[in-house]
């Protein structure tokens, strides 16, 4: 685990800006030019945001919660027929990604606890408060039934594959 350690050094300014800036055109350009299949899009926006909460001290990684989802919200003002019910998400989204994103920096960054058991309890608080969201959603008629698949279990799923992903790139990074 001392390679995860090492890698949770400040980069230097120049390095952290264009760092950011990259995470920032890539979650926003891929939902919304590659919005399917779900599992990858999903998977690259939270690998995106658990990089993000791991290298980025305090707000910088916040802006990173809302960027995938405006770009999914356009993407669907361009192509898709459920960007209404999308507008009813946003802001659990928002604070879904909020949630994973404090929970990689309080349990990993600050605690230093288990990488894997921090994106389990991550994904599982942010699929579980996205999937709550949805279901009262949709019991009030707001939203159609397929936002309970997308925004429960599909959400666990790309959560911890981002966490696989995010992982990789550590493995490599220390090579």
């Amino acid at each position: 685990m001392n390679y995860l350690n090492k890698s949770l050094e400040p980069l230097l300014p120049e390095y952290e800006n264009i760092e950011l800036a990259l995470y920032g055109f890539l979650g926003f350009f891929i939902p919304l030019f590659f919005s399917h299949p779900q599992i990858i899009t999903g998977a690259l926006v939270n690998a995106f945001l658990i990089l993000s909460a791991l290298h980025f001290k305090g707000y910088k990684s916040l802006y990173l919660v809302f960027i995938p989802s405006i770009a999914a919200l356009l993407r669907g003002v361009l192509f898709g027929p459920f960007t209404v019910f999308l507008v009813y998400m946003l802001p659990f989204i928002w604070i879904g990604n909020a949630i994973l994103v404090l929970v990689f920096k309080k349990m990993f960054v600050v605690e230093r606890r288990n990488y894997w058991l921090t994106l389990a309890i991550g994904g599982l608080l942010k699929a579980g408060f996205l999937f709550i969201m949805a279901y009262i959603l949709f019991s009030f008629s707001l939203v159609p039934k397929l936002f309970l698949t997308a925004f429960g279990i599909m959400q666990f799923i790309t959560a911890c594959l981002g966490g696989a992903v995010a992982y990789l790139r550590f493995l490599i990074k220390r090579n």
